[in-house]
């Protein structure tokens, strides 16, 4: 499909640069089957949703991912995106062209790290030097890793630390946040367990590929990033059970869906699953392991607008964005939610 179909108008003032406080207090757009749109908020879902069904999040922890050093005289920027092992790391790089194979940059706190090697798609390796692990020494010396769009717009502060983190992170590893359970509080999620909603967990460490622009002018031609994720056989076996039994299996984030899609077979059952997965989902995929979606307002022509259009169809979601956008809804990681139940 042509990339351009998934384009859309959006006022910069719709862009969210700090989350809605209390967190659960963010507005929420139900997308039903059919286009049939309801404005609510988060706090609806124990009424929207069912006894039965299961919400599954993704309990990645974002790690201070950006780093800002220097190679000599010359600055260097690098954003981690894909841990390779315990002291190397995959880091797009700004100003990449002062690098050169070998170069040590030395980052804030005394951390330090080689440049090994640059690899085809211009991002490169580091190796970080010393005996400390590498997740004490970006504690020190990095940043988290916001957005480019509200990167753009204002500094990286210390409120940053909490609000760009889910009450369910726990497996560090992730550059970016599993944005839609930035909306959960334990006031909510006792609020679920109550009307029978149970949850479950899962991880997959979000790259900054997630942020990558889609270059290419036809779908097929754009290349995924791929992503470390895992699921285990005990949750595995609850989730089928919990579809098994009629409950529907909803996914809080693109992220948790991605990972579910790359560990379900043919017949719809969810396999356990550990590795990477770099699966690119548009129109015309076939759902087999998710029932419904909670996930906030993507950007134009990227690839997580193109997946929700995969599954409500890309007129309904166009409609809903544009419903969104009039409607002053916030959108983007610290922006409102989506709820979309194709199948309701």
């Amino acid at each position: 499909m042509r990339v351009d179909l998934f384009d859309f108008e959006l006022p910069a003032e719709r862009i969210a640069l700090r989350p809605a406080r209390p967190r659960d207090a963010a507005r929420m757009l139900l997308v039903r089957g059919g286009g049939i749109l309801e404005d609510r908020g988060v706090r609806d879902l124990p009424a929207i949703l069912r006894e039965g069904d299961v919400l599954v999040f993704n309990d990645t922890r974002v790690i201070p991912a950006q780093l800002e050093g220097r190679r000599g005289e010359a600055r260097v920027g690098a954003t981690l995106h894909k841990r390779i092992d315990l002291r190397r790391w995959q880091a797009f790089v700004r100003n990449a062209r002062r690098l050169r194979t070998g170069d040590i940059v030395e980052f804030p706190a005394g951390v330090t790290a080689i440049a090994e090697d640059q690899l085809p798609d211009g991002s490169w390796t580091f190796r970080f030097e010393g005996d400390e692990p590498v997740e004490l020494l970006l504690e020190r010396a990095g940043r988290m890793p916001l957005p480019p769009y509200i990167a753009g717009k204002r500094e990286t502060d210390e409120a940053d630390r909490s609000d760009y983190q889910t009450m369910f992170a726990r497996e560090k590893g992730a550059v970016a946040a599993p944005t839609a359970a930035l909306h959960f509080t334990p006031e909510l999620v006792e609020a679920l367990d109550k009307a029978g909603v149970g949850h479950e967990t899962l991880t997959l460490h979000v790259g900054a590929g997630t942020f990558l622009p889609v270059k290419a002018e036809e779908t097929q031609d754009h290349r995924m990033h791929a992503e470390w994720g895992r699921i285990d056989p005990v949750t595995a076996d609850r989730l089928n059970a919990a579809r098994a039994g009629g409950g529907r299996i909803v996914s809080v984030g693109t992220t948790s869906l991605r990972l579910l899609e790359s560990a379900v077979d043919d017949d719809g059952i969810i396999r356990p699953f550990e590795g990477d997965t770099s699966i690119f989902i548009t129109p015309g995929y076939r759902f087999r392991a998710i029932d419904g979606l909670m996930t906030n307002f993507h950007l134009p022509r990227s690839t997580l607008f193109m997946l929700v259009s995969a599954l409500m169809g890309l007129d309904t979601m166009q409609t809903a964005y544009s419903h969104a956008v009039v409607g002053e809804y916030r959108f983007y990681s610290y922006g409102d939610a989506s709820l979309l139940l194709p199948g309701s």
